[in-house]
């Protein structure tokens, strides 16, 4: 069984009585169908705190392909309920909320990678994880954004098509010696955060470091102290001896760092870090979802396949 077999109380302090019932219905819903709930960390703190597993996207399918459970609930948006299908053929996926998008994924399309490929035919194709599953297939190696650098440093080929996030691309670029092509498609969520929003933070906690996503704009991340993805940004607020972060990334991983570092404080750059489509999810959206076993994803076998080898051939550099 996954590891909140038993509803703890004291975990979910602040619940009011009938998000409670809600997170026990979830409970004996998720015992009946042998369901794993995987909370992304940017959702709301009431989703996070009844999943089974918390973080991010490509993390969490991993642990769920793991486990024994036949019903996978991915609280997300929809490019990652399709990659724990492509892990997970043979499990059940639900999204509680269909409307869930990503404007990055969404930025491009498989028909997009094929045209830039025709254009840089000796160029290998780098795909971000937050891509839909279509993209994925036309790639040849996935990469998240902790193992970027690492993924196009460790290919024999000088010309990289690095898609679909430009400021991954260009915070990579920097680093590289490669020739980097990139596709102009961006969160929308960290892209739209400005240098003015930085230094107004930095004003207000002058002696906090400052720690970005590389999906932040340049002028945004040379500003900053440190530059990592959600994992690292985990990692660094537990063992900086710093008292007080600024950081510049979704107000749900925010939200986490402060319940799991409650000796420090920690600030966002601003509370307007929101992704709407990450907080569609709710209790009652996972209860359904659970309930009526509805809003299954399902990506077909031949995509699946080849989306699997850029997903595969990325583990087999990252270890």
């Amino acid at each position: 069984m996954p590891e909140n077999a038993v509803l703890d109380k004291e975990r979910l302090t602040g619940f009011i009585d009938e998000e409670f019932a809600l997170a026990e219905e979830i409970l004996e819903l998720k015992k009946e169908r042998n369901a794993v709930i995987l909370a992304h960390n940017y959702q709301v703190p009431q989703v996070q705190l009844i999943g089974d597993y918390l973080g991010d996207s490509f993390d969490l399918s991993k642990r769920a392909a793991q486990t024994t459970a036949d019903t996978i609930v991915f609280c997300g948006v929809f490019f990652m309920a399709e990659s724990a299908k492509i892990l997970s053929p043979s499990k059940i996926v639900l999204l509680p909320e269909l409307s869930a998008r990503c404007s990055l994924a969404d930025s491009i399309e498989a028909e997009d990678v094929r045209k830039m490929k025709a254009k840089h035919p000796n160029a290998v194709v780098v795909t971000y994880i937050n891509s839909s599953a279509e993209v994925k297939a036309e790639s040849d190696v996935c990469c998240t954004s902790a193992n970027a650098l690492k993924v196009v440093e460790s290919l024999d080929e000088d010309e990289i098509l690095m898609i679909p996030d430009i400021n991954l691309a260009n915070w990579v670029e920097k680093q590289t010696s490669k020739k980097i092509i990139k596709w102009n498609g961006a969160c929308h969520v960290h892209h739209r955060l400005t240098a003015k929003e930085i230094m107004d933070a930095k004003k207000l906690a002058p002696n906090a470091p400052v720690i970005a996503h590389p999906e932040c704009r340049e002028e945004i991340l040379e500003l900053s102290d440190y530059i990592l993805g959600t994992s690292g940004m985990l990692k660094l607020a537990k063992e900086i001896k710093d008292e007080e972060l600024i950081i510049a990334t979704e107000l749900g991983l925010v939200q986490r760092m402060q319940r799991e570092n409650p000796d420090k404080k920690i600030y966002p750059v601003t509370v307007r870090m929101i992704c709407e489509y990450m907080k569609e999810t709710t209790l009652e959206s996972v209860r359904d979802a659970l309930k009526m076993e509805q809003h299954k994803i399902d990506v077909p076998e031949e995509i699946r396949v080849k989306a699997y080898k850029s997903l595969d051939r990325m583990l087999s550099v990252i270890g």
